[in-house]
C-alpha cells in the first residue's frame, strides 16, 4: 500500500469517527464488569466513554479479526508460511493459527465416553505430546483453553502486545500527511523484515534441525518472489552465526549440532534446560546458542509472556511488538498511536504526546491551561 492510497482510505474511515458500533458497543469492560454499561468508543481515543478503561479491556473483536489481524502483520515477513491467501481477498492474508483438540476416555462403569479440551492456540510444528508437555509448563491461568480466563487473557495480549494502529496506517487516525504515512509504512516495512519472528518449540537438542528447515523455506519464498530470476538464490542467513558471541551470555554450555554437548541452559534465567522438555527458539536470535524456557520466553520491557510466541528482537533482547514500536518512535500518551509528526510534546515525567491530545479527558481543554477537572 503507498501513501496516497493509504491516505484515500484513511479520509473515508476517519468520517465514522472512533468506529465502534455493532457488536463493539455491546462489549463489556473485563475490569469494570458489571458497572460499565458496555464499550462507548471515545471519537480518538482508544478508551470507552462509559467506564474509562481501554479499549483492549474489552476484548473487542474474536477469532476471525485476530486471524486477519495477525495474518496482516506477518505477511511479507519472514513468518509468512504462517499464513494464508484468503480466497477472494485480493492478496489478504490470514493467520493459520494452530489449533489444539485433546480427546480423554472418562473411566466410568457405564458405557466410555471422552472429554474434549481445545486450545484456542498451540505451537505449530510438533506433535501433540510435546505440545501437551508445553502447556503444561506455563501456569495454568495462562493456558488458551477455549471459553477459560486463559483464553481471554490471550486476546488482551494480542490486543495490547500487537495492536492494529502499530501496523496499518488505516488504523490510525493521528497520521496528518502522507510523509507521516509514508515514515509508518517504511517502518513497518522495515521491522517486518528486521526484527519480527515467532519463536519455535522444540527439544533443546533440534536447534540445527529448525535451522535448516528456516533455510529452506526462505530458498522457497524467494524462488517465488523471483521466479523468472535465473541467479543463484542465497539461503537465509542464520543470525546465530554472526552473531553468536551476543546471542547467548558468555560461558554457555548448550548443546552444539554435532551433539558433543548435552547441557542447555535457558538463555533468560540460566537454568537448566532439560534434554527432552520443549524449549522455545528464537531465529533472529540464533539458533546455535540461544533458547528459553516457555515461562522465560517474555518482553523483556513489561515481562509478559510474548503472546503466540510473536516477539521483536532488537539489541539482543525479546520484546512485544508495543514495546519495540516504543524504542523507535515516541508513543502518545492520550491516543496511544505512534507519533510520526516532528513536532510533539513531552510532559515533565518523561511521557509523549501528540499537540492536540495534551488535553483533559472530559472538558477536551489543553492542559497547559488548568481546568476545573
Amino acid at each position: 500500500m503507498d501513501a496516497s492510497s493509504a491516505a484515500a482510505k484513511m479520509s473515508v474511515q476517519q468520517s465514522g469517527g472512533g468506529g465502534g458500533g455493532g457488536a463493539a458497543a455491546a462489549a463489556a469492560c473485563l475490569t469494570c464488569k458489571e458497572s460499565c454499561s458496555g464499550f462507548q468508543p471515545h471519537s480518538w481515543r482508544k478508551a470507552c466513554t462509559a467506564c474509562g478503561c481501554g479499549a483492549v479491556d474489552h476484548a473487542l473483536g474474536g477469532d476471525p479479526e485476530d486471524d486477519q489481524r495477525m495474518g496482516r502483520l506477518l505477511a511479507d515477513s519472514p513468518c509468512s508460511h504462517l499464513t494464508a491467501k484468503v480466497k477472494g481477498g485480493g492478496g489478504l492474508r490470514t493467520y493459520k493459527r494452530n489449533r489444539m483438540i485433546v480427546t480423554n476416555p472418562v473411566v466410568s462403569r457405564k458405557d466410555p465416553t471422552f472429554s474434549t479440551t481445545t486450545y484456542d492456540w498451540a505451537p505449530a510444528g510438533f506433535n501433540q505430546k510435546l505440545a501437551l508437555q508445553y502447556m503444561e509448563l506455563i501456569p495454568e491461568s495462562r493456558r488458551p483453553v477455549s471459553g477459560t480466563d486463559g483464553a481471554l487473557e490471550r486476546r488482551r495480549q494480542l490486543l495490547g502486545q500487537l495492536p492494529a494502529y502499530d501496523q496499518d496506517p488505516m488504523k490510525c487516525q493521528s497520521l496528518a500527511s502522507e510523509e507521516e504515512i509514508s515514515s509508518m509504512l517504511l517502518f513497518v516495512k522495515h521491522y517486518k523484515q528486521e526484527a519480527l519472528g515467532v519463536g519455535e518449540v522444540a527439544p533443546p537438542g533440534e536447534g540445527g534441525a529448525l535451522r535448516e528447515a528456516a533455510n529452506q523455506r526462505a530458498a522457497k519464498e524467494a524462488t517465488d518472489r523471483s521466479d523468472g530470476d535465473k541467479k543463484e538464490v542465497p539461503a537465509r542467513r542464520d543470525h546465530g552465526s554472526a552473531n553468536s558471541s551476543t546471542s547467548s551470555p558468555a560461558g554457555s554450555t548448550n548443546g552444539t549440532d554435532d551433539g558433543t554437548k548435552n547441557e542447555y541452559r535457558c538463555t533468560g534465567c540460566r537454568g537448566e534446560v532439560a534434554a527432552q522438555s520443549p524449549a522455545v527458539f528464537a531465529e533472529r536470535a540464533g539458533y546455535r546458542g540461544a533458547l528459553w524456557h516457555p515461562t522465560c520466553f517474555v518482553c523483556s520491557e513489561c515481562g509478559q509472556a510474548l503472546v503466540d510466541l510473536v516477539y521483536f528482537w532488537a539489541n539482543q533482547k525479546l520484546l512485544c511488538g508495543r514495546h519495540y514500536c516504543q524504542t523507535v518512535w515516541p508513543r502518545c500518551s492520550g491516543c496511544d498511536e505512534l507519533i510520526f509528526c516532528q513536532s510533539f510534546l513531552t510532559s515533565k515525567d518523561g511521557r509523549t504526546w501528540h499537540r492536540q491530545h495534551f488535553c483533559c479527558w472530559k472538558c477536551g481543554q489543553n492542559l497547559e491551561t488548568p481546568c476545573q477537572h
